[in-house]
């Protein structure tokens, strides 16, 4: 299947309510049973045909009752309210998973959702640093979430892992911190503490993802 021309290269944040290392990185079941939280990226350069997507945001924020792969999930997507009406159309058409080869990541998240929340167009705050492990997003009225370094219980000092996965999927490499922010306050709502994050720099084109 020919699809259109497309990429989303920048930073990448996803975080759930998890245990630090989300076990869906893993092959394994969620920590507490279900999935909960957000996934969404600063577009640092990107585009959809013609359409420029440089500096946008978008997110999704999301709830499955069991594993992932046992599908039933709930989706919102939330798209920056700076988006015109062409660019926002291209990142819905990105997030439906319709432009992207079978078994890639937005393809497979279509597979599993069987609800597709009303998109929301809101005001959007992003802050990232990689290197330091600290990212904040904040979209209004449906999400807030603080990524912060994850402390040693002892020392309190900070503990730095990464996730490498050789056949990249949503990413190849990630930052791994604690979402001591992790609450969604609109149709979807959940609030976890102190959960996992994981932070990257990527990729995403119609082929899958590529790591930077």
């Amino acid at each position: 299947m020919t699809h259109q021309d497309w990429s989303m290269k920048g930073q990448w944040l996803k975080n759930c309510n998890c245990a630090y290392g989300c076990p869906c990185d893993f092959n394994a079941r969620p920590t507490h049973g279900h999935c909960a939280g957000m996934v969404g990226m600063r577009i640092e350069s990107g585009h959809f045909g013609d359409v420029d997507l440089s500096g946008l945001h978008w997110a999704a924020v999301y709830h499955w009752p069991g594993a992932l792969h046992e599908g039933n999930g709930t989706l919102q997507p939330v798209i920056d309210e700076r988006a015109d009406e062409q660019q926002r159309a291209a990142l819905l058409t990105i997030l439906s998973g319709l432009e992207q080869n079978d078994g890639t990541f937005l393809h497979i998240v279509s597979m599993i959702v069987s609800e597709v929340l009303e998109p929301q167009f809101v005001p959007m705050e992003f802050e990232f640093d990689l290197e330091k492990r600290r990212a904040r997003f904040a979209a209004a009225g449906v999400f807030e979430t603080v990524s912060e370094p994850i402390l040693n219980p002892v020392t309190g000092d900070e503990y730095r892992v990464q996730v490498s996965i050789p056949e990249p999927f949503e990413y190849g490499l990630a930052e791994i911190a604690s979402a001591t922010v992790n609450k969604g306050t609109g149709a979807i709502k959940y609030d976890w503490p102190n959960s996992h994050s994981s932070m990257s720099y990527v990729e995403h084109t119609p082929t899958g993802v590529i790591q930077h």
